[in-house]
């Protein structure tokens, strides 16, 4: 019934028809089958029904479903095609009253098809492409007068524009930081009371924070800027057969774009010619390679495939770098790839979720608000027991509440981070957001893009195999500099020893006589004097310099630029250090007399030239097992002579292109042959824009890529930046999981990831590589449960980073993400800590991250993640020591409170010594020299607390011994020296900021003994106590600021109890750290 009622709908409601315009094809053959209607053993009634469906969507869609074909599952259409030729067919279409009824020549619709929705059309041809946009003419283009309906129908072609930072949100933010709203609830409390000395003192310390923390904010304020820069400014397009350039935000689906090479890509375009086409996208996929492109239509079983499979297609902001062609735009905007990923990244920034130090510190702030809480309460409950005034007693209350709050723990922690970012940033590491400081010393995960990030992201010659089974290395190969690195020459003798190489052919056998051992060694080669080269290795460095359009210019700055494809580039570098560049062979005579360029299907290149008085030669380079079909000579393996290919020969060649390949190489033969001179002339030369029947094969077979004599394999890379295999090892060790997310394909990624250590075949847990196509058919919940987790990502789109990162996010872990390319930016946005290279990065990718590596270097986030882990530590030892210093005023207080004793401390009193005590001892706590097992360590559980039950034990006691000590010394000034209440209070003020100074000290760490750490080794620590012991007796000895303090001047007997009290406060401590170490050693 429910197939009927489509049908229904689908003739006589226009809204119906224009909402299933926009299905795609795919999704109607799936959820239709109408197939299973069509068979022999259906019933008549199916059989009509089918019929009449598919003449309903031919009739009313002819552009668009015009071919039936395309509606029925492939191996299916037989039984369809056999209803199509029946009787019943004319039937159907002749009836009124049909369980579909309709009068299928006239449909309603004939005259206003809907335009086709934006999709790539993979799957189309270009004639199915063509009926689909029936208004756009192959060779006219769109009619102008159309252009403006399409716009309205379509959007004008812009990148979603980033929202300008706002600087009163992002004062209120600071504003409304939860630590901060308690000091302004407490300054609004003293206000009431008409203690408005402490809310100055209080709004001075939120004033602090809130300037600190909005002016780090805005300096990294510029978010998503950069993605206006993506926009191409013009296209070249073809309307009423008129040539022009327009804006490209005027582009409409439908339009008849012209590119060649050099060009930037202004929209999503589906391509219906092309000619040696080559784009480089790896501002999407971050692969740096050319992809080549064609105009076939790909069928796939998912309408979801990588973005580097999508070989019809080119993307906007991507650029051509080879060829020419000409496409229809499919998508325009925010449709476009491109447009996805921004709206992605908008989306993303809309939501800003707290770090996890910003969400244990609001944790925290709880905790003490609510102690502070029921602290007020214990207070006037006991004060009303005492039958002491309610209103003292809420005095009393309201100044222990004032003592729980750590008011400069919000500042310290800030001034901290900041300090760490300025760290950073000497070691070439940028931090955008100040809470990233923290939060990438908990790291447990690093996702990784490969190219450019974990590799140099350019090609490079690894190898040169000769045919005399000589081994050829080159060091440095990605350096365009001719006079760095060398050329190490692994020779025949010692490779035919190596037990480790595969082979499909037994090697020969060895001389019995004996071996030179030391001649075998590799060793460098001799490149002054290339005629003393073998022949193999000079005819196939002729082969890599002459089979060639690449160069290397000096620019206006006189640094070296690479021009060209670069494979080709790696192959002009090679040949060059080798002395053997165009130059060499200009001089020789050579003369370039045609091309056939490289395409898909011959995965071959060939290049003739001419030589003064000799014949001429033609070189070729290409897929092996497609150049040793072009083969009929070798070399023989003494190097001299040519012989005949064998099948033992070329299953010698296999061997080594099959170990190549296994590196992660991109492995390309070399083979020339030499042609009559009669047939090299310029009557040869071909013209670039003449089709290819017009090669000069067609007239001479010797001119053909055909009977070439083989001489070697050369194997290139783009190889893993120095010192990231280090960097990778030390992550590990540090308790952290490093995995490589890459556009490239699974061998040579699972190759380059095994070099660097991230891949291990037979270690549990780092042996597993999944496709990106594969994670396409596994939901969120079957990612996240994976196990193990895989180490290696393989051709992967922007959509598959983003699901592994929230499936790691899901189970736990604590994720950063790096990388450079516009595809890594919605995945960096989402990831805990975004890592954007500053070099290679895009713009858009900086901008979405948290933090951005100046030299590009992965190495880099090893010191960063040690930074990290060194602020958080410092922010543990700061806040145990504010937690103990003000722990120690709630104890000295409410013992006084129960014990009916006067409080020993004024409102004011308390908040001098929190200022004085806390902040400047605190921040040179945070500027603690880094303890030297950080990266030893495992990675923080993110989900635990700031504090542990030992740090509070820690505190308890600290707090408690400083607390008694205070009132030992208070008690004695009352009752034994007789001291008024005031100068008491002062006695006992001066004692307990003391020795909170002193325990700065002994905080610098929770085990070790002071003598060990020392005091001089943190001058800041020293500059701190000097300026808190010298504020403090501003407070107690200068007129007018000790009046509004509170404070009296104290005397001799004063610092004599303070004295004594500091040598058994660092007695105790140290006999409390020497438990610990005991019972660390047992554990």
């Amino acid at each position: 019934m429910a197939f009927y009622l489509f049908g229904d709908f689908l003739e006589e409601v226009d809204e119906f028809r224009i909402v299933v315009s926009e299905f795609d094809v795919s999704e109607l053959r799936r959820n239709l089958k109408i197939h299973h209607r069509c068979q022999p053993s259906s019933s008549q009634e199916q059989k009509r029904s089918a019929i009449a469906m598919v003449l309903l969507f031919t009739s009313l869609f002819p552009n668009q479903f015009g071919d039936w074909h395309d509606l029925i599952k492939e191996g299916e259409q037989g039984d369809m095609e056999k209803l199509l030729n029946s009787s019943l067919k004319e039937d159907v279409a002749n009836t009124e009253n049909s369980m579909m009824p309709g009068r299928w020549q006239t449909p309603k619709l004939s005259n206003t098809v809907p335009p086709p929705p934006q999709a790539l059309y993979f799957d189309r041809s270009v004639e199915n492409i063509l009926k689909m946009f029936h208004q756009t003419d192959r060779e006219k283009g769109l009619p102008e007068g159309l252009v403006a309906a399409l716009r309205d129908q379509y959007g004008s072609n812009q990148l979603p524009k980033p929202p300008r930072p706002n600087p009163f949100k992002m004062l209120w933010e600071q504003l409304t930081d939860f630590m901060v709203l308690i000091l302004i609830a407490a300054a609004i409390v003293e206000a009431a009371e008409k203690e408005f000395d402490s809310m100055i003192v209080l709004l001075v310390v939120v004033v602090l924070n809130t300037v600190i923390g909005f002016t780090q904010e805005w300096k990294a304020s510029k978010t998503l800027n950069a993605l206006m820069n993506l926009s191409v400014p013009q296209a070249r397009v073809i309307r009423d057969g008129v040539e022009r350039y327009v804006e490209s935000e005027e582009l409409v689906p439908g339009d008849l774009v012209i590119l060649e090479e050099g060009d930037a890509v202004p929209a999503d375009i589906r391509l219906i010619e092309v000619a040696q086409l080559g784009v480089i996208e790896s501002i999407l996929t971050g692969e740096s390679l050319p992809v080549q492109k064609d105009v076939k239509a790909i069928k796939a079983k998912t309408r979801r495939i990588p973005l580097g499979d999508c070989k019809g297609n080119i993307f906007m902001s991507t650029t051509i770098a080879r060829g020419r062609a000409k496409g229809i735009v499919v998508r325009t905007g925010e449709q476009t790839e491109i447009g996805k990923i921004s709206s992605a990244i908008q989306k993303g920034s809309k939501k800003k979720v707290k770090t996890p130090i910003q969400r244990k510190l609001t944790k925290l702030g709880r905790y003490l608000v609510v102690l502070a809480v029921l602290l007020c309460a214990l207070v006037v409950v006991i004060g009303i027991a005492w039958k002491k005034d309610v209103k003292t007693m809420i005095n009393v209350g309201l100044s222990l509440a004032v003592s729980v709050i750590p008011e400069g723990l919000v500042a310290v922690t800030t001034v901290t981070m900041a300090l760490g970012v300025r760290r950073m940033a000497s070691n070439q590491c940028l931090v955008r957001t100040l809470p990233a400081v923290e939060s990438l010393g908990g790291v447990t995960v690093i996702c990784s893009d490969k190219t450019g990030t974990l590799t140099e992201g350019k090609m490079g010659t690894a190898e040169l195999w000769t045919t005399d089974n000589s081994l050829y290395k080159f060091t440095e190969s990605t350096s365009l500099d001719p006079q760095q690195g060398q050329i190490i020459l692994e020779p025949d003798q010692l490779r035919r020893r190596m037990i480790h190489h595969r082979r499909t052919v037994p090697a020969q056998s060895t001389d019995t006589q004996l071996l030179d051992y030391a001649a075998m060694k590799p060793k460098p080669i001799d490149t002054s004097d290339p005629t003393g080269y073998t022949e193999q290795f000079f005819y196939a460095l002729m082969v890599a310099s002459l089979c060639n359009n690449s160069s290397i210019r000096v620019d206006e700055n006189g640094e070296l630029k690479p021009i060209g494809d670069p494979t080709e580039v790696a192959l002009t570098v090679a040949a060059e250090k080798a002395r053997l560049g165009r130059d060499y062979w200009a001089s020789q005579g050579y003369t370039k007399i045609f091309e056939r360029a490289f395409d898909s299907e011959r995965k071959l290149m060939s290049s003739l030239f001419a030589r003064p008085d000799q014949d001429g030669i033609m070189v070729c380079k290409g897929a092996p097992e497609e150049l040793l079909l072009k083969c009929s000579h070798c070399y023989h393996p003494n190097g001299r002579d040519i012989q005949e290919m064998t099948d033992d020969f070329a299953s010698g060649v296999y061997d080594e292109s099959i170990r190549m390949a296994s590196q992660g190489l991109r492995v390309l033969g070399l083979g020339y042959k030499k042609v009559s001179k009669k047939n090299v002339s310029d009557d040869t030369m071909i013209n670039s824009e003449k089709p290819d029947d017009d090669e000069p094969e067609s007239s001479s077979p010797a001119l053909g890529e055909s009977n070439f004599t083989f001489v070697g394999l050369v194997g290139l890379i783009d190889p893993p930046k120095q010192g990231v295999k280090e960097a990778v090892a030390t992550c590990q060790q540090a308790g952290i999981h490093v995995i490589m997310i890459t556009g490239d394909h699974v061998q040579t990624a699972t190759a380059i990831a095994t070099q660097l250590g991230i891949f291990k075949e037979n270690v549990p847990g780092m042996s597993r590589a999944i496709l990106g196509r594969e994670l396409d058919l596994l939901s969120d919940d079957a990612i996240i449960s994976l196990d193990p987790f895989p180490s290696v990502f393989a051709r992967v789109s922007p959509d598959n980073k983003l699901a592994i990162v929230k499936a790691l996010q899901q189970r736990g872990e604590l994720v950063a993400m790096t990388g450079d390319g516009v595809n890594d930016a919605p995945a960096i946005k989402s990831a805990d800590i975004g890592v954007a290279m500053g070099i290679a990065g895009t713009e858009i990718t900086k901008q979405a991250a948290d933090i951005v590596l100046v030299n590009d270097n992965f190495t880099t986030i090893v010191d960063a993640v040690e930074e990290g882990r060194h602020v958080f530590d410092n922010i543990l030892k700061f806040i145990v020591y504010l937690l103990s210093c003000n722990g120690a005023e709630i104890f000295l207080m409410l013992i006084c409170t129960i014990a009916n004793i006067d409080v020993p401390l004024s409102v004011m009193m308390i908040l001098w010594a929190n200022i004085i005590a806390d902040i400047p001892p605190a921040m040179a706590l945070g500027v603690e020299p880094g303890e030297k097992d950080l990266m030893q360590r495992p990675p923080r559980n993110p989900e635990m607390s700031v504090l542990t039950r030992t740090t509070w034990l820690v505190i308890f006691v600290q707090s408690m011994l400083i607390a008694l000590l205070s009132l030992g010394a208070y008690l004695i000034a009352l009752h034994v020296l007789k001291a008024p209440l005031g100068l008491a209070q002062s006695m006992t003020f001066t004692t307990l900021t003391t020795l909170q100074l002193v325990h700065s000290f002994l905080s610098r760490s929770v085990h070790q003994s002071v003598f060990r750490t020392g005091i001089h080794s943190n001058k800041w620590m020293v500059a701190a106590f000097i300026t808190s012991f010298g504020l403090m007796i501003l407070g107690v000895y200068a007129p007018g600021l000790s009046h509004w303090l509170e404070l009296e001047a104290v005397g001799w007997e004063s610092w004599v109890m303070t004295l004594v009290c500091v040598i058994l406060h660092i007695t105790f401590v140290e006999a409390d750290k020497y438990i610990i170490r005991k019972m660390q050693s047992k554990i």
